[in-house]
């Protein structure tokens, strides 16, 4: 039986997701700041809830080791992230107007909380006998894409978010290389209607959570240190 922790799970895209694994088979516990919409999420799905606020050490030490005396983890989903920039009527903070109190902010989840919580499981990580770490990034990570006039997120005016992801990124391609034995992969849902964008997205969570479920899923001979969306790999 294959155990999973995803970060953020009570709604959106970490709520998808952990109804999908739940439904293949997977005891999924559901990481939310929040203990009582974590409990009621997880309750609605057949999960099991867990507080788990990635921004705080003492909230990732304790989750870690309560599934470690449950008898440890085999996937991690780093799905837990802000858009600090999107402000009223979907405006976006720019570079004119970027902050270091935002960058900080944004990068305190997006980032730092992603290492926090990575560093918290790896120990039960490395005992699985079939790893997998899940990032959940954004089409705005890829610098490629973000740099080509016409392409895809060239026009976004945000600064802080998509650095975040493409950190994100980074940080991917390093624990890929560094743990080799691991599946570990970044993954962009699409442009996804939740409360991050203000449900403004294009598409549903049933969409955007194909990847991350797909991903979660990969076998122990499958890839690692990617970048993928719903069609295949991303360009850095």
């Amino acid at each position: 039986m294959t155990t999973t922790l995803i970060t953020g799970a009570n709604k959106g895209l970490g709520f998808e997701t952990a109804r999908r694994l739940v439904a293949a088979g997977h005891t999924v516990y559901v990481g939310s700041r929040d203990a009582g919409l974590g409990a009621r999420a997880a309750e609605e799905i057949g999960a099991r809830p867990i507080q788990l606020d990635i921004t705080d050490d003492a909230s990732v030490a304790a989750a870690a080791d309560t599934i470690a005396a449950d008898g440890g983890l085999d996937v991690l989903v780093n799905n837990a992230g802000i858009a600090g920039e999107w402000g009223p009527d979907n405006n976006v903070v720019g570079a004119a107007d970027l902050t270091v109190d935002l960058m900080r902010n944004t990068f305190e989840t997006n980032v730092f909380g992603l290492v926090r919580v990575t560093h918290a499981f790896l120990p039960l990580l490395q005992k699985s006998a079939a790893p997998v770490v899940v990032n959940v990034s954004s089409g705005l990570a890829s610098l490629s894409r973000m740099s080509t006039p016409g392409g895809p997120g060239y026009n976004y005016p945000g600064v802080a978010y998509p650095a975040s992801k493409t950190t994100v990124n980074a940080l991917t391609i390093q624990y890929a290389k560094a743990f080799p034995h691991m599946r570990i992969n970044a993954v962009e849902p699409g442009f996804t209607a939740t409360d991050l964008n203000r449900n403004s997205g294009a598409q549903t969570v049933e969409q955007g959570a194909e990847i991350i479920v797909r991903m979660a899923q990969v076998a122990p001979d499958g890839p690692t240190g990617g970048y993928f969306g719903n069609q295949g790999p991303l360009p850095w």
